[in-house]
């Protein structure tokens, strides 16, 4: 079967309802996919350039908490589908077709929209979630799970074995049948032959649409069911040996960059991979483009600032910078700009993240901080260079990332 055939019979569903309560404030009024990412994008973008770059074009996205912000992205964003040669994309909030009742978990999430894949009568459906960032040709996914006998192909990340007890670990033998699947493993399971390297869950399922009936209505009615594929669904199906893994790697072998936003320190760490001197996830590849919606802007400029001193260039140092962004005298190294956004002159922002609409004042000073929406900050003031004093005012994750919210007055706090 070649892969226009099993694209053609693929229907997606992206799962982005999710709360993301450890990247509060940044989801404070906005679900996680719809969390701005690198300047130009939202986190969902990811996922979804992944499916039109790789053909997949009928496209259901479930969505829950503070949906607002990302229907109104979608809407703007992707309105590129051809509906009458079969092409679409929909958001689909709970339907209350099972009861009353939210989404209760990603099974949930899909259990509760059964009746679309009753309609569509897909024969295999992908299922995604909308918070990670990476890119990967779903297309050669779909072709391994053509190539086996197992209900379910999931695609695994290879990771350096020190860092695996954070996500879900697979266990596989020689032919990639998986044989056991743990959460968060104290000593989790090698890969067969490369004892220093682990297979993550990446939360990219491919199923065969009978067999992920089939085990969605087992799983509603399992007692004690989280109704989750990571902690319910999938371990029921490795344990009848009905599982496959996908190694998630690059063309050449070595393993392919993908990244989980979760925590605020996620968050930072993934946006400052992109300002690396040669970044894993290439933004700027015109054979693989990553969408968004790109509102009219000027292009991005720096200028003198003028101040009693004389003037001062504006400077830009391994940085991104959106549209509409003025480094007016300013200094911005190592870090990630969105649009419409202005630095003063004397102020110096190193190693942040300043999201749309963001005003530096003359003097002021930024460093590890991510700035929100419409912040203005203040003249003078200086943010992550007192963790004490920062802890009073604004969010401090564990590794010290200070984050000011969305619109937050800091007029006073000077």
């Amino acid at each position: 079967m070649n892969n226009r055939d099993l694209t053609r019979g693929t229907l997606t569903l992206i799962l982005a309802g999710g709360q993301g309560e450890r990247l509060h404030p940044l989801t404070k009024d906005r679900s996680k996919p719809a969390v701005p990412f690198g300047s130009s994008y939202r986190i969902i973008d990811f996922t979804l350039s992944n499916c039109i770059n790789s053909g997949l074009r009928q496209i259901y996205v479930l969505t829950q908490y503070k949906s607002f912000s990302l229907d109104q992205h979608l809407q703007r964003g992707w309105n590129i589908f051809s509906y009458e040669a079969g092409e679409f994309l929909y958001r689909i909030p709970p339907q209350h077709r099972v009861g009353q009742k939210w989404y209760e978990g990603t099974a949930d999430a899909v259990y509760q929209n059964i009746y679309l894949l009753e309609t569509r009568k897909p024969e295999w459906v992908l299922v995604l979630s909308g918070d990670h960032v990476y890119r990967m040709d779903y297309g050669r996914l779909l072709t391994f799970h053509a190539g086996h006998s197992g209900c379910l192909s999931l695609a695994a990340c290879v990771i350096p074995k020190e860092g695996a007890s954070e996500f879900g670990v697979l266990a596989v033998d020689a032919k990639g049948r998986v044989t056991e699947f743990v959460e968060k493993p104290k000593n989790p399971p090698t890969i067969p032959g490369d004892p220093d390297h682990c297979l993550v869950n990446m939360g990219v399922y491919m199923f065969d649409t009978s067999d992920l009936v089939r085990e969605l209505c087992s799983d509603v009615r399992r007692e004690g069911s989280h109704h989750d594929f990571g902690k319910d669904v999938i371990p029921t199906l490795v344990a009848q040996g009905q599982v496959y893994a996908y190694e998630f790697r690059e063309r050449d072998g070595k393993p392919a960059y993908w990244r989980d936003i979760g925590t605020i320190d996620s968050y930072y760490e993934a946006t400052m991979d992109l300002v690396s001197r040669k970044p894993m996830l290439d933004l700027y590849d015109p054979d693989w483009v990553f969408r968004a919606w790109q509102p009219p802007a000027p292009p991005c400029k720096s200028v003198h600032g003028y101040t009693e001193d004389g003037t001062l260039p504006g400077v830009m140092i391994d940085s991104i910078v959106g549209a509409g962004s003025i480094i007016s005298g300013g200094h911005v190294e190592r870090s990630v700009v969105g649009r419409g956004v202005r630095v003063n002159s004397h102020a110096r922002v190193v190693d942040s993240i300043l999201m749309d609409g963001v005003r530096v004042g003359r003097r002021a000073e930024l460093d590890r901080c991510i700035v929100d929406k419409n912040v203005v900050v203040p003249e003078g003031m200086r943010i992550g260079f007192d963790r004490e004093r920062d802890g009073c005012l604004f969010r401090v994750s564990r590794d010290g990332i200070v984050v000011v919210p969305k619109n937050m007055d800091l007029s006073g706090a000077g």
